[in-house]
């Protein structure tokens, strides 16, 4: 069974950071994916390996003939404009990282947002 990078894409995620004591790095859950969850060693990582994770989640559910719990009605887009020299630095930086722009700039959202939680 094929599961498309589509469906894998439509889940929402968590990311945090993971404190020492919890051997760092960062954590990703999938609320929607009840006991879907991955780490990495930096935020990137942690979402690609988070997506092999929903991917697994998703033939797993498939296999046992269970439908896939339904991502929550959520978009997950908007648009942003920014400064070119921004936009620059951040299409350099993603190239040296060797991701996708859309991926560094979550992954960096998401650093964001583990480090106020």
């Amino acid at each position: 069974m094929r599961i498309s990078k589509t469906a894998v894409l439509s889940y929402p995620f968590a990311i945090r950071p993971l404190g020492e004591e919890e051997g760092g790095g960062f954590l990703i859950d999938y609320p929607d994916l009840p006991g879907c969850v991955s780490d990495g060693e930096t935020p990137e990582e942690a979402i690609r390996n988070g997506r092999d994770a929903v991917k697994a989640y998703l033939l797993s559910c498939a296999k046992a003939g269970e439908e896939a719990p339904k991502a929550s009605a959520t978009s997950g887009q908007w648009r942003q404009r920014v400064p070119r020299s921004l936009h620059a630095r951040l299409v350099s930086r993603a190239r040296q990282e060797g991701v996708s722009l859309n991926t560094l700039v979550t992954a960096m959202i998401a650093e964001g947002l583990g480090r106020r939680v």
